[in-house]
């Protein structure tokens, strides 16, 4: 991924937009920035594989940090502000990082930090005054003849401690497109001309990776610091957006919205909304492809980058509820014993021809993560179709089993969320003596001063045309805000402490 190109072509136009605020970087300020911040790395000793970790909130500085460390042929991993000195301290930890970046808002955690790593050689606030003259001195520019580096993310952590996924350093020279630069410009028509909006915590992969390889190909990035659904659609008639990038959730929240606040604001401009990072409702998506027409896009793919699987709307609405086609690999569909299923059998995903990737780490999770023969597999469950289409089921770990019959907890939710009186939700087993498992439904509500009783017996009825007896939830939670992290993943470690909870049903 490069810069190098804009800083002549259009020096002086904006790369990057923070909002709210309006604060902006050209593309020569990035060029200048990052590769001033690059030159102190290197003159501070770090080589080539060595490793930073940068604790920030979506700000100013996140991105010419990270275009600093591929200059230097570094890796950099984006640490998630929201977990705890001890959490963050494990990741920094494990990845070996001498390189500690942070904005000032998060300065006592960092102090936290480094106490827990002595491995830390260098801890720098962005824009603080050290921070500050690195940037003002002309001793730290270095050339551009060096090999580039690469970030190396974490699992979200929804369960059990979090493993870096860490895949070899790009053997090619800074300033070189790679395969994601060449996706976003042939599949999804970035260029020059871009205006590529992110409403997502850059601390996770497609947040950070798009938006980095939007500024390469010389697009506008406008980084939302959170996600609210009103101000996504002024920023895309503010900024004349052309492609933003949402998880499901938000599709939810935007389709909550009242017809006069979603009638507000001009969104001719927009060409292409991308969605991934969890499975997107049914009817959500239908309801979206209604208000801003054929222009969704979905992808299905892992920061291990071991596949990449697309659909259009248009394919979408012919294979309702696919995620689309291998782009630049093989899938297999497999039983428990490695067996290959055939089209319409759901099994576990697996996938050939993407790149290898492991745990760092973690041998055993790496090897658990490959079959016998060489596929890898993100644990996913889900089946191909006779065209090839796939169509995801859910995760391995999340399969209830209901007096012997599988039942996959994203069919219930897909319907439930649509419910008017239901803002989030997702559906969890529960042991039970008679079926060995019943499912609770765990309900964000839309109003707070609702009988749960009451509720339980109106979602069943919701649910009777819609779905077989044995999926309907027997037993219901309320939560005030749901545990879900900005992708739309769910933080299973919260919800089972929930069911600790008095609840009622049956």
């Amino acid at each position: 991924m490069s810069i190098l190109h804009y800083k002549t072509t259009k020096p002086n136009e904006p790369a990057l937009i923070i909002e709210p605020g309006a604060r902006n970087k050209t593309f020569a300020d990035l060029e200048c920035r990052s590769r001033c911040l690059s030159g102190f790395f290197q003159q501070s000793g770090l080589l080539r594989g060595d490793h930073i970790a940068v604790l920030m909130q979506n700000n100013q500085y996140y991105h010419e940090v990270c275009w600093a460390a591929q200059r230097a042929g570094l890796y950099y991993t984006p640490v998630n502000w929201h977990l705890t000195p001890s959490e963050a301290g494990y990741m920094i930890k494990d990845c070996g990082a001498k390189a500690l970046i942070y904005s000032s808002d998060l300065a006592k955690m960092a102090a936290s930090i480094k106490d827990l790593n002595s491995s830390l050689s260098i801890c720098l606030q962005a824009g603080g005054n050290e921070y500050s003259g690195i940037m003002a001195s002309t001793e730290f520019t270095r050339p551009d003849d060096r090999l580039s580096g690469a970030y190396m993310f974490y699992s979200s952590g929804t369960t059990g401690r979090p493993k870096g996924i860490k895949r070899q350093l790009p053997d090619t020279v800074f300033g070189t497109p790679d395969k994601h630069i060449e996706r976003l410009r042939d599949q999804y028509g970035f260029d020059e001309n871009t205006v590529y909006l992110n409403p997502a915590p850059l601390y996770h992969a497609a947040p950070l990776g798009w938006t980095l390889s939007a500024q390469a190909l010389g697009g506008l990035t406008i980084i939302m610091k959170t996600f609210d659904a009103v101000e996504l659609l002024m920023l895309i008639e503010k900024y004349k957006v052309t492609h933003v990038q949402c998880v499901p959730t938000m599709f939810v929240r935007l389709l909550k919205l009242t017809e006069e606040e979603r009638s507000r604001y001009d969104l001719s401009s927009l060409k292409v909304i991308i969605h991934a990072a969890a499975p997107c409702p049914i009817d959500t998506k239908k309801e979206m492809i209604k208000w801003f027409g054929p222009i969704l896009k979905e992808y299905y793919a892992g920061s291990e980058g071991n596949g990449f699987v697309a659909i259009d709307s248009h394919e979408w609405l012919s294979k309702i509820g696919s995620v689309g086609r291998p782009k630049n690999c093989t899938i297999t569909i497999t039983d428990e014993n490695g067996v290959e299923l055939e089209p319409g059998e759901i099994g576990h995903i697996y996938f050939s021809g993407g790149a290898h990737f492991n745990y760092h780490n973690d041998d055993d999770k790496t090897k658990g993560a490959y079959d016998a023969k060489g596929r890898s597999t993100l644990g996913d469950l889900g089946y191909l179709d006779t065209d090839g289409y796939l169509f995801l089921c859910g995760r391995r770990g999340d399969m209830i089993n209901v007096g012997g019959v599988n039942v996959y907890p994203r069919e219930i939710e897909d319907v439930l969320i649509t419910h008017p009186s239901i803002l989030d939700i997702a559906i969890i087993g529960e042991p039970c003596s008679e079926f060995g498992e019943t499912l609770l439904a765990v309900i964000q509500p839309v109003n707070k001063a609702i009988n749960e009783v009451k509720f339980l017996e109106m979602i069943r009825q919701y649910c009777q045309e819609k779905l077989a007896k044995y999926k309907i939830p027997r037993s219901i939670i309320f939560v005030e805000t749901f545990p879900r992290m900005p992708t739309g993943k769910i933080k299973v470690d919260a919800l089972r402490r929930i069911l600790n909870q008095p609840r009622k049903g049956q």
